[in-house]
């Protein structure tokens, strides 16, 4: 008897067993947990982690399948006597001696189930499985194995296949037929033979009825619940940036994302709506994103990614394109930033040469003399590219490249004025990354849809004053028919040709951005940023709801003045040339602090010298007058905070100097 029961032990403890680690799909998440998209393994079959099961399943599935599940050592002895005395009563098989280990091992190896030799091997590598692993960690085994139909494997996969829900709460219909279809998988799929489905599924409720473990009533009402005829897709919501994030993942990784889900369906929903009709292969990309937090909320990459006619496959939310006027607001920003004009700085809309190139505005109209207001609202062209050239073209890059946005330049040269009318390229997501740097007040941060990613970027792209001025303009530029006036700051841009119409803006809290065109770059004609990206833009807003903000008061700093009461050299807009040409040599120049200094400033007030220019003298920091009319060469000036700040000095004549400093108190 020991010598029997050591042989046993030995034979048991001498199997070798399958692996034990199953493979399962990679599952992208959305932020409240819910599935955005899930992948098949390797090898095509949909397997996934099974998550959180309803107990009321587990339980009927015990019931019928293993109701000495947690009793036995993996054979089940009771079962086998019985079924063996069934059999030899009626003559044939009545009922089967499978334990659910034995049904595991079974589905580890996919070894046979009619053959002795089968059995016996089953039977030996279920009492190994008992021994190596606990109760749950079996019943995991099959809650991923069971097969279902088809590629399907494991009761989520099912769940979400023939039920469209995760099977957290199944109602006893569904639970039964999630019972019934592991012992005849091909022979009872819903979808090819729903009346075999139908009756296996009953006979599930009828025994469990039988066995207690159902009411009688609960077992009707569940046999009158028709059984899907259909096997139903998998959830691939932000199927262009799921696709992203699991090619960079491990296989099998549970990813989680800032993706709201609810949002996210809506943005897809309006982005098919916003390309219906549109002839010539026209689709279109979204970004939304928390500027606050850095996290993207929304992303479609494309109108349908499964509509090869559009190139649906092309993630345009990554693709580099033509960002056209949206640059404009950054050039303005420096520009206030500097001291080298205020919103309410007259500038010239007239034909000028740069060299060889003779820009012209979008209608081939000139304006004369505006106000810088009234350049931005109108998206001019000649004062941008005039402010552009004071600037340098390099400054603007430079700008954009510290919001993180990937830059890519037509040639290998030095950049050229024309960067400031779109002649670079700029993915969506990066335009909108530069676009939330300046809702943030000129606080850049890195957008990401993965959680725990996003996060502020080092440094001041321009200060507070100078990003709430321009944002100021752009909240004030009418809106498109029914859109609610004074609620976004937005721009919209057009590139060459017609090759990408865009608009992006921001309220308190958001930031997106909307691209329309084609994924191969050919033009579209008639499409103009205004006319069709402007709109889903505002819709795009429209549908964040509750969670959107008001755009912040301006900083206590914000000269807000007609242009008569602004300081003399910020009146009118002066061109490089023409104020060197007009006035007497020796601008002024800034001898401390030196530009990149890092200045402890004691109570006082900060000490600045300069020399050179003509008085009398206006300093700024981040475009704000700190002091007026002076005619001192070494002045104290009060600055109200630590951190990075842009020192300018104007002179009688327009020059002006500046330097970037760190302040420390």
């Amino acid at each position: 008897m020991a010598g029997g029961r050591d042989a046993l032990d030995g034979w048991v403890a001498a199997t070798a067993l399958p692996p034990l680690t199953v493979a399962t799909g990679t599952e992208v998440l959305a932020r409240d947990g819910t599935l955005l998209r899930a992948f098949p393994v390797a090898d095509g079959r949909w397997r996934l982690a099974p998550g959180p099961v309803d107990e009321g399943f587990i339980a009927d599935l015990l019931a019928y399948e293993d109701g000495r599940f947690y009793d036995h050592a993996g054979i089940d002895p009771v079962a086998v006597l019985r079924a063996g005395a069934q059999a030899l009563a009626a003559g044939h098989v009545v009922s089967g001696a499978s334990t659910l280990t034995m049904q595991v091992a079974r589905l580890l190896e996919e070894g046979p189930t009619g053959t002795a030799a089968g059995k016996i091997r089953q039977a030996r590598v279920a009492l190994a499985l008992e021994r190596r692993l606990s109760k749950a960690q079996i019943l995991d085994l099959y809650l991923r194995l069971a097969p279902y139909g088809g590629n399907l494997e494991g009761v989520r996969a099912a769940s979400l296949a023939w039920f469209g829900k995760e099977p957290r709460r199944l109602t006893p219909a569904e639970a039964a037929l999630l019972i019934a279809l592991p012992q005849s998988p091909e022979a009872r799929r819903p979808d090819r033979d729903p009346q075999a489905a139908q009756a296996a599924r009953d006979r599930v409720l009828t025994r469990l009825a039988a066995a207690g473990a159902l009411s009688a009533d609960s077992a009707r009402a569940a046999m009158r619940e028709p059984v899907p005829t259909r096997r139903r897709d998998f959830p691939a919501l932000a199927p262009h940036l799921t696709a992203r994030l699991a090619a960079a993942a491990a296989p099998g990784a549970r990813i989680e994302t800032t993706i709201d889900a609810g949002l996210q369906r809506a943005a897809e929903r309006l982005a098919r709506r916003a390309v219906a009709g549109m002839a010539g292969q026209v689709s279109a990309a979204m970004v939304l994103a928390d500027h606050r937090s850095g996290e993207i909320l929304a992303e479609v990459g494309g109108a349908d990614w499964a509509d090869t006619a559009r190139a649906g496959f092309v993630d345009l939310t990554q693709a580099p394109r033509s960002p056209g006027s949206t640059l404009k607001p950054f050039i303005y920003a420096l520009a206030f930033d500097d001291g080298l004009a205020h919103p309410e700085t007259l500038i010239e809309d007239r034909p000028v040469a740069f060299g060889t190139w003779h820009p012209q505005n979008f209608d081939r109209a000139f304006r004369g003399t505006v106000s810088v207001r009234q350049a931005l609202t109108l998206s001019l062209n000649i004062p941008v590219v005039s402010l552009t050239e004071a600037l340098g073209p390099e400054r603007l890059l430079a700008t954009l490249r510290r919001t993180g946005a990937r830059v890519a330049l037509p040639g290998a040269g030095a950049p050229g004025l024309a960067v400031s009318l779109g002649g670079l390229g700029i993915s969506l997501e990066d335009l909108v990354q530069a676009y939330a740097a300046l809702a943030r007040m000129g606080r850049p941060v890195s957008l990401s849809a993965l959680a725990g990613r996003a996060h502020p970027r080092e440094g001041q792209l321009f200060g507070a004053v100078a990003a709430w001025q321009v944002a100021d303009i752009l909240s004030r530029i009418a809106p498109p028919p029914g859109g609610t006036p004074n609620r976004i700051a937005y721009k919209t841009g057009t590139s060459y040709g017609h090759r990408d119409a865009l608009a992006v803006g921001f309220d308190g809290r958001h930031v997106a951005g909307v691209w329309l065109g084609r994924a191969d770059g050919t033009p579209v004609p008639g499409a103009f940023g205004g006319e069709i990206a402007a709109p889903v833009l505002f819709e795009l807003f429209d549908r964040i709801g509750a969670e959107r903000a008001p755009l912040p008061p301006p900083p206590p700093a914000t000269l807000i003045l007609p242009n008569a009461r602004l300081p003399q050299p910020l009146q009118r807009f002066r061109p490089r040339d023409a104020a060197f040409a007009e006035a007497p040599p020796g601008g002024p120049e800034l001898t401390f602090p030196p530009d990149g200094a890092q200045v402890e400033v004691p109570e006082g007030g900060l000490t600045v010298k300069l020399r050179g220019g003509v008085p009398p003298f206006t300093w700024l920091a981040n475009g704000a007058p700190v002091m007026v009319g002076t005619r001192a060469r070494e002045s104290l000036l009060s600055l109200p905070a630590a951190g990075f700040v842009t020192l300018t000095v104007l002179d009688a004549e327009g020059r002006s100097a500046s330097a970037q400093v760190r302040l420390s108190f």
